[in-house]
């Protein structure tokens, strides 16, 4: 692991040997389940001083040298540096670290047109991943969900997306909610603006063919809660968080946290959540139905694209309908949106490509015509 090159050859082995030996113990105790892999880098800056921390010093370092170097080092210091299982399975997946874009942590590689946006885009062939990058919280903004929008016009525009990840380039925060400064800035008709064209748009992931997945890494609160609930899927790290704190600023949830809550929660602890401001871990947000899976932080991207590419295979009109008919308040409504839905659906391209590749016994092959 590379070290200061103004340190002796005596000091820097020490400052080595120190490093992969700490990197190894972090490993162990999250392999433990001890503690979350953002937990403990957290814990070993705040608490050892040790900056950068083991995790997004491998990162950065690359996984692949971190490996080599410690089989060195068991060589020839002992089996206390043998490298950890997790280590060998990340390089084994090709998960190298900052050069490959995952490592123990994910980073954003976004496309050149949005590179320096506070919401950039990474197109990965038929689906694409939506970064939240306005520091220091994610918050949104007029200018982020401007941002946000001209990420969904490009996907739209897209005909071969077919599923959206919207995930945060921020390890400790997904979204902490809305920029509550810039609201305050806002007279009667800017702040009716902005709830207005976030709604809009949040309603466009609603009724779209392209799948929108949330990957909630960690803090979703207020605006971020209501981001994730917007989209189709919510998977979740283990240390996410869900909230929606609002009452304790003396308002209310503005970005649908009244409306979307309760169809995902159940009436009563929607009420009680919005109620008390109280957040819920990532083990309680999936027992009570707000995330569909949970999985370990270091497997949060790749989980949310494996959804992706599941759903890039699907049939975009059905997709469309599906989500369009879904969740109607009335029965015999929202049995008579379905019953219009199926009939579009059933006299499309896509339907008879899937009925006959399902005789056929073979892939199918959608165009959403």
């Amino acid at each position: 692991m590379s070290t200061p090159a103004d340190l002796d050859p005596r000091t820097e082995r020490y400052v080595q040997r120190f490093a992969l030996k700490a990197l190894v113990e972090a490993c162990l105790v999250l392999e433990e389940g001890v503690a979350t892999i953002k937990d403990i880098d957290l814990a070993m800056m705040a608490g050892a001083g040790i900056v950068p921390p083991p995790f997004a010093r491998a990162d950065a370092i690359g996984l692949d040298q971190v490996l080599a170097d410690l089989e060195r080092a068991q060589v020839e210091w002992g089996e206390d540096y043998e490298p950890p299982a997790i280590l060998r399975r990340l390089v084994a997946q090709g998960r190298l670290g900052q050069k490959s874009g995952q490592g123990f942590f994910p980073y954003a590689r976004p496309d050149a047109a949005f590179a320096q946006a506070p919401v950039s885009l990474e197109s990965r062939g038929d689906f694409a991943i939506a970064w939240l990058a306005n520091p220091p919280a994610n918050s949104i903004s007029p200018t982020v969900v401007e941002a946000l929008s001209q990420v969904w016009l490009a996907v739209q525009s897209d005909p071969a997306i077919r599923a959206l990840v919207i995930a945060s380039s921020n390890p400790q925060i997904f979204c902490a909610g809305a920029d509550i400064k810039a609201f305050t800035k806002m007279d009667a008709a800017g702040g009716r603006q902005l709830l207005d064209t976030t709604h809009d748009l949040f309603r466009e992931f609603g009724r779209s063919s392209v799948v929108t997945i949330a990957a909630v890494n960690a803090l979703a609160l207020g605006g971020g809660c209501e981001l994730a609930m917007a989209c189709d899927i919510r998977i979740a790290a283990q240390s996410a968080t869900f909230g929606q704190p609002e009452i304790n600023l003396g308002i209310i949830p503005g970005f649908g946290g009244t409306q979307r809550l309760p169809r995902l929660v159940g009436s009563a602890k929607a009420l009680e959540m919005n109620l008390t401001g109280d957040a819920v871990d990532a083990v309680e947000a999936y027992e009570f139905g707000l995330v569909n899976v949970v999985v370990d932080d270091h497997e949060l991207l790749d989980t949310a694209v494996a959804w992706a590419r599941k759903m890039a295979t699907q049939a975009p009109l059905a997709i469309e309908q599906i989500k369009r008919v879904s969740g109607q308040g009335d029965l015999d409504t929202g049995i008579e949106a379905e019953k219009d839905g199926f009939s579009a659906v059933f006299a499309s391209e896509d339907a008879r490509e899937g009925i006959g590749a399902f005789l056929d016994k073979r892939p199918a092959r959608f165009q959403g015509r």
